[in-house]
């Protein structure tokens, strides 16, 4: 019984072990927001200078000791200055995530219905376009690519942008909540080969886009006017308006369904 005692702590408790899903949750989402992005890079270069700190201490370097010490002991006044966009970003991701969804779905529901009143104007009149719609993986790596915005979603907007001849009608329009945060912004495009020949650029584009991130990306073709979506790596064709509106609205829920037939990327 003593010896039992002795190792009752090996066997956790509820308490604990909620405890563990919730720092293990936190770190999963941290390290999701961190990918693709400088601030990862900045990390990694932080626990290069802590292994390079500790090599010090073993072999006796006081120097570097002394000034590795004195770069730790401010290094969180200079990480507040130097992450200042990535923190004031993830509190606008915290204020939209899916934890608060049943709070926002007025405002995606409104972004659903100007980006298919969008799609479905361009269709129409055979304008080609590409609508990412960022999910929990940031798209800020590709901004970078294009020309960034800060403006509300609206139809009129999003057919303006897609214009012939307009100075950003041939990237991909990035949007972030309910703001175009970037236009003419150029993607990936997919590593797998298509067997449709009759897809363009456009929609390896998306294609690449969904396998690389959550992204929910809408493309319409110029060439057949056809409205498609690709999430997942994979790209559902012949949609309507009301079909994107819909999956738009419910991006990111099991009970998504997409009512035409996927054409999926064959990988050889």
């Amino acid at each position: 019984m003593i010896q039992l005692e002795q190792f009752r702590f090996l066997v956790p408790s509820l308490r604990d072990v909620l405890e563990i899903l919730v720092v293990a949750y936190i770190i999963y989402r941290a390290l999701l927001f961190l990918a693709g992005t400088r601030a990862l890079q900045i990390i990694l270069g932080l626990i290069v200078l802590v292994v390079v700190y500790f090599a010090a201490l073993v072999l006796k370097f006081n120097m570097i000791v002394t000034l590795l010490g004195v770069v730790f002991t401010y290094g969180a006044f200079v990480a507040i200055v130097v992450f200042q966009p990535e923190l004031r970003h993830a509190l606008a991701r915290l204020g939209g995530s899916r934890a608060l969804a049943y709070f926002t779905t007025g405002g995606r529901n409104v972004v659903a219905d100007e980006i298919a009143q969008a799609v479905d104007r361009l269709s129409r009149a055979g304008t080609g376009a590409i609508i990412a719609v960022e999910g929990d993986v940031s798209l800020d790596a590709y901004l970078e690519t294009g020309t960034e915005m800060r403006a509300m979603v609206s139809g009129e907007l999003l057919s303006t942008i897609f214009t012939p001849y307009s100075p950003l009608h041939d990237g991909a329009v990035v949007i972030r909540g309910d703001q175009i945060v970037g236009a003419g912004c150029v993607l990936p495009l997919t590593q797998f080969p298509v067997t449709d020949k009759s897809l363009g650029t456009r929609h390896r584009a998306a294609l690449g886009l969904s396998e690389e991130s959550d992204a929910v990306v809408v493309v319409v073709s110029e060439e057949t006017s056809r409205i498609s979506i690709a999430v997942g790596g994979l790209l559902h064709q012949g949609m309507t308006a009301p079909q994107v509106r819909e999956a738009l609205a419910n991006r990111g829920h099991p009970s998504l369904a997409l009512t035409t037939a996927p054409s999926e990327p064959s990988a050889s």
